[in-house]
């Protein structure tokens, strides 16, 4: 009898031990493609800030090769003086220089076009934003632009119970309210991250925290897609864990700061691109 006992809890050890281990494996998969998803959001949005200087820098450049054309021009003019008396010559390579200006002057205006059409798409999203979140405290949710990046912060007791991932019934009309905006806008894309305070936690369901921030990331993105009709091909879910935090973790306080999810609006270059070549090609 003692022999039977043994050997049945041997296998229901030996069972144990395997389901463990495939469930482990199934959320090392995801985290892996959370990852991934994530790194691809993270290359996007800095090469995205790389162009963005490197514009500013063109255009500053393109504005000091006019200050240069300009003083030539004002000493062949005052060298020469009156036009009557220039060589033909000198009147070539003033009229080669008025022609440069001409062209430069209008490649900096086509991209300071672009760039404010962009800015004016990015301050109308953010007044949609507000204007539909406008009831809603300032500590329960923040609207705000970093660098040309709209980012909607909501703070985690609006959107979850502690140590849960279930969205609550609250939280549903306020993710409502953020599809609507978002399903008017139909050409942005955006990225969900869940962050957590660095307090540890491991249950039956979850792993740690990085397991917490990634389910809390998924959550909201379903609520999107299946209560709002936002299409799935937009959004990004992600896990943060407790490595971003905006406060210190050393209080009560900043600790429920931390614990929030981040929507961020992920610009896209293409459009950019397109509208300084529509307006090149306008100015032909």
């Amino acid at each position: 009898m003692k022999k039977v006992m043994i050997i049945g809890a041997s296998i229901a050890i030996v069972l144990s031990s395997c389901v463990s281990q495939k469930k482990f494996a199934e959320l090392e998969a995801k985290q892996k493609e959370t990852q991934d998803l994530l790194n691809t959001a993270t290359v996007k949005l800095n090469s995205c800030l790389e162009e963005k200087a490197g514009n500013s820098a063109r255009v500053q450049s393109l504005e000091d090769q006019i200050k240069n054309l300009k003083n030539t021009n004002a000493s062949l003019l005052n060298n020469v003086g009156d036009l009557a008396t220039l060589s033909k010559k000198e009147a070539e390579n003033l009229e080669r220089s008025l022609e440069s200006i001409k062209e430069k002057d209008l490649q900096i205006k086509t991209m300071n076009d672009a760039i404010n059409k962009k800015d004016s798409v990015t301050l109308a999203l953010v007044t949609s934003l507000k204007g539909a979140l406008g009831n809603l405290a300032d500590d329960d949710i923040q609207v705000n632009v970093e660098k040309g990046v709209v980012y909607v912060s909501i703070s985690d007791k609006l959107l979850f119970k502690s140590g849960s991932f279930t969205v609550s019934k609250k939280a549903r009309g306020v993710l409502g309210k953020v599809a609507k905006v978002v399903n008017d806008k139909p050409d942005i894309e955006f990225l969900v991250e869940g962050h957590t305070d660095n307090v540890p936690i491991k249950n039956k369901v979850l792993l740690d925290n990085w397991d917490l921030s990634v389910k809390r990331a998924t959550a909201v993105v379903r609520v999107l897609q299946n209560d709002f009709g936002v299409d799935p091909k937009r959004m990004t879910a992600a896990g943060r864990s407790y490595y971003i935090p905006v406060a210190n973790n050393d209080t009560k306080e900043n600790r429920a700061s931390n614990r929030r999810t981040r929507i961020v609006v992920l610009p896209k270059l293409d459009q950019f691109y397109n509208l300084i070549e529509e307006g090149m090609k306008k100015a032909k």
